[in-house]
């Protein structure tokens, strides 16, 4: 695989653990129960879409 091919994905996965490391501070900083369950349901399809290990504990 070269370099260039490799990019686009590295970005993705970059992109990604951003994001899901973004929502997992603001469900642990949430005071009440919609933003929990907000947190959560983003965090919910984002792991649906992703194989290996589950994005909620």
């Amino acid at each position: 695989m070269s370099a260039s091919s490799r990019r686009p994905e590295i970005r993705r996965r970059r992109t990604r653990k951003e994001k899901v490391l973004k929502l997992r501070k603001r469900l642990a900083a949430a005071t009440s129960e919609s933003q929990r369950t907000q947190a959560t349901g983003k965090l919910h399809i984002l792991g649906l879409v992703s194989p290996g290990n589950p994005l909620l504990k």
